[in-house]
């Protein structure tokens, strides 16, 4: 009895977290960055690139920057969600939670998260492949989730959302197919890059059919990387951290079975070493996830749903990630920012201080 209480309690969970640290290998030897199989932050910045919002290491002889690409994975995680919805009766059209709110406080966690170079996914997938900066990242990322349990805890909320129609529900879908139509059509105006990690890639097809399965099984086990240490503190309850450790021991031993498992803060792959920056940069991005009610993955599952205040909030870390790199924000292998890192951190927690009190009741 004990047994099956278990498999029907984690079980779930710890095979969505299995699948998704497996399909990170999976799509890194097929030709995405090291350690980036998944990155929400990361692959949203490549889609801000290939529409032209950002150019960051622009080329003039090869006609591109560095980081643009139309990232499947990306499209295959909202569409698998949006289709399970639907098969389960679940897709329901809600959203006018703060709409302005969340949209600028995703602004400051996509800069956050490419101060420190990845989401809390790519974060967990960093750890797994050996880069102690991640361990770092982790460390910011828990102070920041801590923060937000404590505005919680005192009854923070953005207002209820209300019913919508069908097609605001269906819009953010519908989006990320016209952004598959235009990754398969590849119209002139649309800019993938010729070098760098933008042109580092999976096979188109391969990466769409993987990421459809991981928003299925993300859908169904509410699969989100804030949850999991705001759940295990708040409630006592470990079973979205279960997935969260998952994920990692799949990357874990992937990387150890393909010979690519490498321990240390050097030299790690698409990473820097700069340990505030690391954990500062983590810190926005937990506070603020909290803030919105899960971290990027969880959101892309929403807005899958037909949640339009998940959709809004995507939108904002897709113009975090043009920011980040018009200003010069966003971190690289080399180091932080040329830009004014420290003003937009700084400005991000005020932002996120703001927010906080404004919308605490008993504050």
């Amino acid at each position: 009895m004990e047994k099956e209480s278990f498999i029907k309690r984690y079980g779930l969970l710890i095979g969505t977290g299995l699948a998704v640290g497996a399909a990170a290998v999976l799509l890194t030897y097929l030709g995405n960055p090291a350690n980036m199989g998944f990155c929400i932050a990361c692959f949203l910045r490549d889609i801000a690139g290939a529409l032209n919002f950002q150019r960051a290491g622009f080329d003039a002889e090869v006609g591109t920057g560095i980081v643009q690409y139309i990232r499947p994975e990306v499209i295959g995680l909202v569409l698998g969600s949006t289709a399970i919805a639907f098969v389960r009766g679940e897709f329901k059209p809600k959203g006018g939670s703060s709409p302005m709110l969340r949209f600028v406080v995703a602004v400051f966690v996509m800069i956050g998260a490419l101060v420190f170079l990845g989401c809390p996914l790519r974060m967990v997938i960093r750890i797994g492949g050996g880069d102690l900066n991640a361990v770092v990242g982790l460390a910011g990322f828990a102070i920041g989730i801590l923060i937000g349990i404590q505005f919680l805890q005192r009854g923070f909320s953005l207002r209820r959302a209300y019913q919508q129609s069908m097609a605001e529900g269906l819009i953010f879908p519908v989006l990320m197919a016209a952004l598959l139509a235009l990754l398969l059509i590849g119209p002139d105006f649309i800019v993938f890059s010729a070098k760098g990690p933008g042109s580092m890639a999976a096979p188109v097809l391969v990466a769409l059919a993987v990421a459809l399965v991981i928003g299925v099984l993300a859908q169904r086990s509410r699969l989100c990387m804030v949850g999991g240490i705001r759940d295990a503190v708040m409630f006592k309850d470990f079973r979205l951290i279960s997935a969260f450790i998952a994920i990692i021991a799949a990357v874990l031993v992937g990387n150890l079975v393909l010979g690519s498992f490498k321990l240390g803060f050097a030299e790690q792959p698409i990473a820097h070493s700069e340990a505030v920056w690391n954990l500062l940069g983590m810190v926005l991005v937990g506070w603020g996830s909290v803030l919105l009610g899960g971290c990027p993955l969880r959101q892309l599952i929403l807005a899958g749903e037909g949640n339009s205040d998940s959709a809004v909030t995507v939108t904002g870390f897709i113009v975090g990630a043009a920011v980040s790199h018009n200003f010069g924000l966003a971190s690289s292998a080399t180091g932080i920012g040329t830009g004014p890192v420290a003003i937009a951190v700084a400005a991000g927690f005020v932002v996120l201080a703001v927010v906080s009190v404004m919308n605490t009741q008993k504050l």
